[in-house]
């Protein structure tokens, strides 16, 4: 218990139009961290009511607010508190009371006591409407068949990182979902432990059955960021060899239709629009991915991150 008191946690908390549990959160927070040194390090997405306002008047020198330009959504506001965190151990979870701040002593007995660099909870007893369980229970599904990490809750945004795994994370896009995977690939030991939930205290939920299609496409890509990352051409080239293949035998047929048996090849349609099809297909996939890599490049190769902060208030509203 001494070495986790001793150490500073840093709170990461995303907040996006939650000007009603802000305050309740924050005291939990208090209540749940009694005899800690920590910092509680609130994000906020360009919210359009009085979040911010909120956030800056309750005058807690705990409290640093860090104000984002525009709405970048969950990863990058995550990715500004991660980069932004000087504590030992960084703690994210939601802004919406959800989750209870209550289970993080006991995550961090794990995190400390076992030496595992990140404990998850898995939510027990969800209060979500089914819109949000049944796309929550798809994606977990689909993420344990395809990638063999038996992670039973990749929603839950209550997590314990150490400093090493959080701040190497690099979170783009939609990625926060994939979180413990980005943390299973740079070689995080991951513990699950139960955590409480509870329903939305006020405002709405962001989310929708569109998150499906999101996640099928993020898996994707990080499926490939896993196997292909250092050896592309095991990829595209398997893919072009097979297609090289494919049409040496499809112009020989055509060949010895028109030269051996003397019919009209040029009146096939069918052929030429499967071609396309799966050349097309190839193409956009392709693409999506090279995108992607150009991106990632951009930004790390030149020490820039893909969002920017407007300003940072710490507690006494003293600008950082």
């Amino acid at each position: 218990m001494s070495i986790i008191t001793n150490s500073l946690l840093s709170i990461v908390v995303p907040l996006y139009n939650e000007e009603d549990n802000v305050v309740l959160l924050t005291k939990k927070i208090h209540e749940s961290l009694s005899g800690y040194t920590y910092q509680i390090i609130y994000i906020d997405d360009f919210s359009t009511d009085n979040t911010r306002k909120i956030v800056k008047d309750m005058d807690d020198n705990h409290v640093h607010l860090i104000e984002l330009k525009k709405n970048y959504g969950q990863s990058l506001a995550l990715a500004a508190g991660i980069d932004y965190a000087e504590g030992e151990f960084i703690i994210t979870m939601d802004g919406d009371l959800q989750n209870d701040p209550s289970d993080i002593p006991q995550m961090l007995e794990h995190a400390v006591g076992e030496d595992y660099d990140l404990i998850t909870g898995i939510r027990q007893k969800r209060k979500d409407s089914l819109v949000k369980k049944i796309p929550s229970k798809i994606a977990n599904f689909l993420v344990r068949r395809v990638t063999k990490l038996d992670i039973k809750d990749n929603g839950c945004a209550l997590k314990v990182f150490t400093k090493d795994i959080a701040k190497g994370l690099n979170l783009y896009g939609e990625m926060h979902r994939f979180i413990t995977l980005l943390a299973h690939l740079e070689g995080a030991q991951i513990k699950q432990v139960p955590v409480k939930h509870h329903a939305r205290h006020a405002g709405v939920s962001k989310y929708g059955l569109e998150r499906v299609f999101k996640v099928v496409a993020d898996m994707m890509l990080l499926l490939f960021i896993r196997k292909y990352f250092q050896r592309p051409i095991h990829l595209f080239g398997i893919f072009g060899v097979l297609l090289i293949i494919l049409g040496f035998f499809i112009n020989i047929y055509l060949l010895i239709l028109k030269l051996g048996l003397g019919e009209d090849i040029g009146s096939r349609p069918l052929l030429i629009f499967g071609m396309m099809f799966i050349l097309g297909g190839i193409q956009l996939f392709t693409i999506g991915i090279v995108m992607e890599l150009l991106i990632r490049t951009y930004y790390e190769s030149q020490q820039k991150r893909p969002y920017r902060v407007k300003k940072i208030t710490i507690g006494d509203g003293k600008a950082a």
